[in-house]
């Protein structure tokens, strides 16, 4: 099993083959680019690199977010940057240090993974996670919201997006969310 195979089976990323090329099969496909969206109010610039967002003690349901970084050609981009932030499950956020905020770097496959909480309500939104991923350091970077199926707020929530839904699965664990980011070129 070549090296991409098997770091996509061990995601559970279903594998496209093109060739020599393999790949996730994005959310959305490749060639379309994963929709913008804004970053809100509550972004803060330089956050600390971590894996896991959650702090000891923190209340709320256990989640583990993965996915792919793929070029429009659905080529992995390695080393992509991906920055997360949160409310956390009583739906507030940090707006003074980094509590559920940080940021990971796609491996040499485009994989990512990053662990944290189920985000709370607060009036007006339906729950969500922001992402900004940058395919370079000095690249714009994609800003974007992952939204969580089957959620009562998500028609009424003026922004959101079902393109941007993340794929759920329980897991012994927590809770499996799946999402493959797209960026153009």
């Amino acid at each position: 099993m070549r090296r991409r195979h098997f770091l996509f089976a061990a995601a559970g990323l279903p594998l496209l083959g093109f060739g020599d090329l393999v790949c996730a099969e994005p959310t959305p496909a490749c060639g379309m680019p994963t929709p913008r969206q804004t970053e809100g109010p509550y972004f803060s610039p330089q956050s600390p690199l971590k894996r896991d967002l959650r702090e000891a003690g923190m209340a709320g349901d256990v989640l583990r977010l993965q996915g792919v970084v793929l070029d429009k050609q659905c080529r992995p981009l390695a080393g992509a940057k991906l920055e997360f932030w949160q409310a956390d499950a009583a739906g507030a956020y940090d707006n003074v240090g980094f509590r559920l905020r940080g940021h990971i770097m796609a491996n040499a496959d485009g994989a990512w993974r990053i662990d944290t909480i189920r985000p709370g309500l607060y009036p007006g939104r339906t729950r969500h996670i922001h992402v900004k991923v940058y395919a370079a350091p000095q690249a714009r970077p994609l800003t974007t919201q992952l939204y969580f199926p089957d959620e009562a707020g998500n028609g009424r929530d003026g922004i959101f997006d079902p393109r941007l839904l993340l794929a759920l699965e329980q897991t012994p664990d927590g809770t499996l969310g799946r999402y493959n980011f797209v960026l153009p070129g």
